[in-house]
C-alpha cells in the first residue's frame, strides 16, 4: 500500500511541531532538532516539516512504498510521462536510508517515490548537493534553496 508524502520547510521547527501535532491529534513518530515527521493512518500520509534554512513552504510530495516491486513500478509509471527520471538507490537523507526516484509535475514541482530501507542518525550525508533532500536544479543563479530535481526547467525554484 502506498502513502502520500509530504515534506514542508517551516521556520520555527517548535511552532511547527505544535501546530501539526494539534491538527493531526498526534505527536510526530520521529522529531530530531531541525526536522519532524508524522507516519499517519488518517490521512494515509508521511508528513514531514524541517527547519534547514530553506524557503519556507512546500518543499516536495512523494509517494512512499512498501516495496521495492512497488518502487518498480512507480519507476515505469514516471518514465511513461517524462525522459530524466531522477534515480537516487540508498540515498541517504531525511535520517532515512532510501531507493528513489524523482521526477517533476508540469509546474516544475518536485515529486519523489521512494522505499525506505532503514533509519539513519543523520538528516544526510551525500556527495550530490540537496535542499532538504531533493536535488538542487542546475541553473545560472543557483541560490541553493530549490527544491526540484537537476533536469528541471530553468527557473522552477521554490
Amino acid at each position: 500500500m502506498k502513502r502520500l508524502h509530504v515534506h514542508v520547510s517551516v521556520d520555527r521547527l517548535d511552532d511547527g511541531i505544535r501546530f501539526y501535532s494539534t491538527m493531526f491529534g498526534a505527536e510526530p513518530s520521529v522529531v530530531k532538532s531541525d526536522y519532524a515527521k508524522w507516519m499517519l493512518d488518517d490521512p494515509r500520509v508521511n508528513f514531514a516539516i524541517s527547519a534547514r534554512g530553506h524557503s519556507v513552504g512546500l518543499n516536495h510530495l512523494g509517494i512512499q512504498v512498501e516495496s521495492a516491486e512497488e518502487l518498480g513500478e512507480m519507476q515505469q509509471r514516471l518514465t511513461q510521462l517524462q525522459t530524466g527520471v531522477r534515480e537516487e538507490t540508498g540515498a541517504a537523507c531525511c535520517y532515512a536510508k532510501s531507493d528513489k526516484y524523482w521526477a517533476n509535475d508540469p509546474s516544475g514541482i518536485a515529486w519523489e517515490t521512494f522505499h525506505t530501507l532503514d533509519a539513519i542518525p543523520v538528516f544526510g550525508e551525500s556527495a550530490t548537493p540537496t535542499a532538504c533532500c531533493v536535488p538542487l536544479a542546475e541553473s545560472k543563479e543557483q541560490k541553493g534553496a530549490c527544491c526540484v530535481p537537476n533536469d528541471a526547467k530553468e527557473g522552477a525554484c521554490c
